[in-house]
């Protein structure tokens, strides 16, 4: 028997939120929001929503919460925590985006938003408020959030705050709610810290889950490109030059990775930015508004950055570095293919990573194609054929007096074939000579254990190796009992327990202190240069 669509008319939402869906476009509900609103309106008991990146949660609890709020009651109602900033106006922005007359008012917060506006905002008490965990917490101590008058209490991105080590912020909070709030916890992956939160602070609950089979999204093809470390970003390049409009968000591990390949790409002419979380909101706004408008058509970013972009046009997304896991993978990937346009996700591995890579392929139970990697000879006739269409329309659409007098001038110079030549030289470079085009040594793929054998996991990159703790990098070795390699090209951790090494180029740390990244650092105390 043939399953019967449900739309969003069935759902129990009222004649004016339906309208505001409607002037969105949308008709068919996605499978957590088919399963999360009709709960969280007609329901009393907790909602654990376990679904990835890009499948409409905000939607699933921002309606009904338009709907059951009291926007007659100058109260604090709801709490919304999500995990970096980005993520959190986003989400207060699509809320926003649902709301009606008389609908209950938004404010987000967020470190690096000025703290005096949001006192100012909170002053009037608002019922919905939209933040970061450290933020949130700090107004709740400065009494600028009134707790005891809080019904629900959403955290979105859970595993992700988890990771970055919001969880004594978010059991603060939770213990300082009434009894009978209703708890809201969407998140990607269930593990253990997850399951204490929802056994210390949540009562009956019921679960949405969308299925493994609906978190892979038919209109991102996926490619991988096994080639040596050294020859990634020539790589990389190749892909992008095959492409007439190339829009993406390129992934990299470290911050020092994300400045490199940025670097690399504009030196060139390439419009890309790096963000990450050493930029400064002011400054990450900016990157963030040039890139949602075209200015910018690569953003390379590490994945803490990344969180909350949602651009429906992105047709490309990058893994320069293999991600730790599958569901970071698909986190990445799921920015493209959006909104029924298709997408395609392009990943670099080295030959010892090939295994991991169909781990995730198995899990996802999904197909990674392997990709070809552009001849110079095609690079250079899709050049020339797109400069022969570029002049062409300027001839037939561009308005040329001002350049005129130049380029009679110009020809003046010499035998006009020569002078056109030179011009190109100028402008382009070596980029039509086949000689500018290294050869990049292509890696046979090995299967093996991928690093992750018994006692712990093996966060990537090269050559991770699993001695206890969580390895990450090029290289990344762990011989201490306890610390942790994370990053960086041959992080080292040899000292005593709880060393920790991470990023940076040969950082080394051999006393139980942190060293992550510099070229060459070396300490039992320095830090930086480690993405998180």
């Amino acid at each position: 028997m043939a399953e019967v669509e449900v739309k969003f008319s069935d759902l129990g939402l009222s004649a004016d939120i339906m309208e505001a869906v409607s002037k969105k476009g949308f008709v068919t509900p996605s499978p957590i929001q088919a399963g999360v609103i009709p709960l969280l309106l007609n329901g009393d008991k907790d909602i654990i929503g376990q679904a990835q990146t890009g499948t409409g949660k905000t939607a699933a609890f921002a309606l009904p919460l338009l709907e059951r709020l009291d926007s007659s009651v100058k109260e604090n109602q709801a709490i919304v925590l999500a995990p970096t900033r980005e993520l959190a106006i986003q989400v207060a922005q699509e809320i926003k985006s649902f709301a009606v007359k008389n609908s209950p008012k938004i404010e987000v917060v967020y470190g690096g938003n000025p703290l005096g506006r949001e006192t100012d905002a909170l002053r009037r008490k608002p019922q919905i408020i939209v933040g970061t965990p450290g933020r949130m917490q700090h107004h709740i101590r400065k009494r600028n959030i009134t707790m005891d008058t809080i019904r629900y209490f959403v955290l979105d991105e859970a595993d992700e705050m988890l990771n970055f080590g919001f969880r004594e912020e978010i059991e603060e909070m939770l213990g300082q709610t009434p009894p009978e709030r209703r708890v809201l916890l969407f998140s990607a992956t269930m593990p253990k810290s997850i399951l204490n939160i929802v056994q210390n602070y949540m009562k009956d609950y019921d679960t949405v889950k969308v299925k493994a089979k609906e978190m892979t999204n038919e209109n991102i093809t996926q490619k991988y490109f096994c080639v040596s470390p050294r020859d990634k970003f020539e790589a990389l390049c190749r892909v992008i030059e095959m492409e007439a409009h190339f829009y993406a968000i390129v992934f990299c591990r470290t911050k020092m990775d994300t400045d490199f390949v940025a670097s690399k790409l504009a030196a060139k002419h390439l419009r890309a930015e790096a963000i990450h979380g050493d930029v400064e909101q002011n400054q990450r706004e900016k990157i963030l508004a040039r890139f949602k408008a075209g200015k910018t058509n690569i953003l390379v970013a590490t994945d803490v950055a990344a969180r909350g972009i949602d651009i429906a046009s992105l047709n490309y997304v990058v893994n320069y570095s293999l991600p730790e896991n599958y569901e970071i993978y698909t986190h990445r990937i799921g920015r493209t293919g959006r909104a029924g346009n298709k997408g395609t996700a392009l990943t670099f591995i080295s030959g010892s990573e090939f295994s991991r890579l169909k781990y995730f392929e198995k899990n996802l139970k999904t197909t990674i194609e392997k990709g070809l990697i552009p001849k110079p000879e095609k690079i250079i006739e899709q050049k020339s054929v797109r400069l022969l269409e570029e002049v062409e329309h300027s001839i037939n659409n561009d308005n040329l007096k001002s350049v005129l007098p130049l380029a009679q001038q110009l020809l003046e110079e010499g035998d006009v074939t020569n002078v056109v030549a030179a011009l190109l030289k100028a402008a382009y470079g070596n980029d039509f000579d086949i000689r500018n085009y290294p050869v990049i040594r292509e890696e046979v793929p090995r299967m093996g254990r991928g690093g992750g054998g018994r006692g712990g996991r093996s966060g990537g990159g090269y050559r991770g190796n699993r001695g206890g703790g969580r390895s990450g990098g090029y290289q990344g070795r762990r011989n201490s009992s306890g610390g942790r390699s994370s990053g960086g090209y041959r992080g080292k951790s040899s000292g005593g327990r709880g060393g920790h090494s991470g990023g940076g180029y040969r950082g080394k740390s051999s006393g139980g202190g942190r060293s992550s990244g510099g070229n060459g650092s070396r300490g039992a105390g320095s830090r930086g240069g480690y993405a998180r």
